[in-house]
């Protein structure tokens, strides 16, 4: 029997009416043959009720506990869908992360799944079962509950699906689609029918909120087909796959942004004390995700090395190099605010030169000041002021044409 793996976001499990509704599209698909597995995330709203409770106790909670508390929140959904589905005559069952076999590394609040051993969820679906799974959680070697971060809970999803060799990924979201650019901020973005992983991913990394990188780079790796769809109404999703059928001179697929980025600048009274790799490696074993990278070295002044990072990265970022200033020889470290990035992503670059440069005569003539660039072969990202970053959406959607192209 064919499988399927539904993920529902906190917006989908807001309210106990909102819960029956999540019960009845696991039941449609039960009742169409196939053998459901759901997985959940917090009610709406939840997650931040409970941190504040920990903020009130303590300023200062070990990452173990807070774990461990933030783990219920999933749990509690996901045991009152199963409650829905056995009021609706269903036989269902919930499990926790480690029930389901999760297997997490001890990176408290940003675990990444070591292994994954299905054998409960299979058992329940032999004996006619739907599961419910707490999404965004495991357990590590030392039995500790543990939380994967942000797009746990899809990451969840797709991990079971590909050691359930499931038919595809539904992911019930507050959207009904990938749009072409954020349709609340972007005049005349329009909903994909299809998107590519890589173009996808690319989205994902670059501000698009709709699916998280991690989950997306799990479902190119297993090749499992995903549906981006409405949690609200029954309209037709965007399928996230490995080839798509490419619009007739659609260069550009997508727009994307990111507001709140920083520009972190380190530098070295001499060369010869710079090492790019202990640096960023010091920041990824710490987990601080480094994006564009811009290295100056001028005769007459001192080198530096430029790198953007998020917000909500930027304290734990200064305090790994302040820890590590002495081991990475560099003599001060800057920082510039008030800066957002601004990317094209589109697999159809690969094989037409001269998009960047289209790209940037466009934003020069809106005089939008561009402070760093990165490009890969399906896009090209800047980065910008702030204030900017709406306007520079919106004219480079209209430039390459976006509003206009055939979709769904």
């Amino acid at each position: 029997m064919a499988r399927i793996v539904m993920k529902f976001g906190g917006a989908a499990l807001a309210s106990i009416e909102h819960i029956r509704n999540v019960a009845k599209k696991a039941i449609a698909e039960k009742e169409r043959g196939f053998e459901v597995v759901v997985v959940t995330t917090s009610m709406g709203g939840m997650a931040k009720e409970i941190a504040k409770m920990a903020r009130d106790l303590s300023d200062d909670a070990s990452k173990r506990e807070l774990d461990a508390l933030f783990s219920t929140t999933s749990h509690l959904s996901s045991t009152l869908v199963a409650i829905a589905l056995q009021e609706e005559g269903y036989d269902a069952v919930s499990l926790t992360g480690w029930q389901a076999g999760i297997q997490t590394d001890d990176m408290y609040s940003n675990a990444r799944i070591d292994e994954l051993d299905a054998s409960q969820i299979e058992k329940h679906l032999k004996q006619g079962g739907i599961v419910i799974v707490a999404g965004g959680q495991g357990i590590d070697n030392s039995r500790n509950i543990t939380t994967l971060g942000k797009g746990g809970a899809e990451t969840s999803a797709i991990a079971i699906a590909a050691k359930l060799k499931a038919e595809r990924v539904d992911v019930y979201t507050n959207v009904d689609g990938v749009y072409t650019a954020d349709p609340s901020h972007v005049a005349g973005a329009q909903k994909l029918k299809e998107i590519s992983y890589d173009e996808m991913l690319e989205l994902s990394n670059l501000g698009s909120q709709v699916l998280h990188p991690r989950a997306v780079e799990l479902a190119k790796k297993f090749q499992i087909p995903v549906v981006i769809r409405s949690s609200e109404t029954d309209t037709v999703g965007t399928l996230l796959k490995e080839e798509v059928e490419m619009e007739k001179n659609l260069i550009v697929r997508g727009v994307a942004y990111e507001s709140d980025v920083i520009r972190l600048t380190v530098g070295y009274d001499a060369y010869s004390n710079a090492s790019l790799a202990d640096m960023f490696t010091i920041l990824a074993e710490n987990r601080i995700n480094v994006d564009i990278i811009v290295q100056a070295i001028i005769d007459g002044l001192k080198p530096t090395v430029s790198f953007t990072i998020l917000k909500e990265e930027f304290a734990e970022a200064l305090r790994v190099l302040e820890d590590s200033k002495l081991s990475l020889g560099f003599s001060f470290a800057d920082f510039e605010i008030g800066l957002a990035k601004v990317s094209i992503i589109g697999s159809g670059m690969t094989s037409h030169p001269g998009v960047a440069a289209r790209m940037f005569d466009r934003l020069r003539r809106e005089d939008i000041s561009v402070k760093m660039v990165s490009t890969s072969e399906i896009k090209v990202s800047v980065v910008v002021p702030q204030d900017e970053m709406i306007h520079a959406a919106n004219v480079l959607h209209d430039e390459f044409n976006l509003e206009k192209a055939l979709y769904i």
